[in-house]
């Protein structure tokens, strides 16, 4: 179900990119003001459940400088104590699953958050432990199609960055 809802609102934001722009005004769009309506466009019609394909005000994509500041204490802490179990226990293969689901989960905050370049790289460390862990590699397809859909070019496997900092609230 999932999957199927995917694929239409990605045959959904192709169509809608391909959309002429219509003026609201009687002067002129300009080139970069013609760019930002079709990027609003694509913000704002994938459905919640999509990591929607948005850049930041700086014009970068999120992850890369972008996205919502998280709280990922908990997932960190997670990953931590899964690390240590595989540490002591190289060959088992519980602990090696135990770590790509701490990563996957991860992965899976920080594209909610649309920190895509962050959770890329989690989703890659998920699939490297636990080669046949297929919710990741869903995600990776996903991810580095919404950077081929903006014509960017996803960070390459080990330069993703870390998730951004979060600071609490006093």
């Amino acid at each position: 179900m999932k999957v199927t809802t995917i694929f239409l609102v990605s045959i959904f934001l192709v169509a809608c990119n391909n959309a002429p722009p219509v003026a609201n005004t009687s002067r002129p769009i300009n080139a970069a003001q013609q760019s930002n309506d079709a990027k609003s466009v694509l913000a704002h019609s994938a459905d919640a459940s999509t990591p929607r394909p948005v850049t930041s005000t700086n014009g970068k994509m999120p992850g890369a400088g972008g996205g919502d500041p998280i709280d990922t204490s908990k997932f960190d802490a997670d990953i931590t104590s899964a690390e240590k179990e595989l540490k002591a226990n190289p060959s088992d293969e519980s602990a090696k699953s135990a770590l790509a689901d701490a990563y996957f989960a991860r992965g899976f905050a920080l594209t909610e958050a649309r920190q895509y370049a962050s959770a890329l790289g989690d989703y890659r460390r998920a699939v490297k432990l636990v080669p046949g862990h297929e919710e990741s590699k869903k995600w990776i397809d996903q991810i580095v199609g919404i950077y081929s859909m903006l014509k960017k070019e996803a960070p390459k496997e080990g330069s993703e960055p870390p998730p951004l900092p979060f600071k609490k609230e006093a």
